[in-house]
């Protein structure tokens, strides 16, 4: 059975972003994105009350949601 630290992504060296920048980054609402958070497509860590989350994920999300519309 695998240890639980070894199925957690290193953080390292993570660039983590609030859900306002986020949001930003995609120009959607924050409530979007609490959406993608909370359906679990988009990954994120909790901090307190908050959440952020990893640059790279963010990245990750969009270029699977990306369709070529021509």
């Amino acid at each position: 059975m695998p240890s639980p630290d070894s199925e957690r992504p290193d953080l390292s060296e993570a660039t983590f972003l609030t859900i306002a920048e986020v949001a930003a980054m995609m120009r959607v609402s924050k409530m979007t994105v609490y959406r993608l958070v909370h359906n679990g497509d988009l990954p994120a860590l909790r901090v307190g009350r908050s959440f952020r989350v990893r640059e790279k994920d963010v990245d990750v999300y969009l270029q699977r949601s990306y369709f070529d519309a021509g």
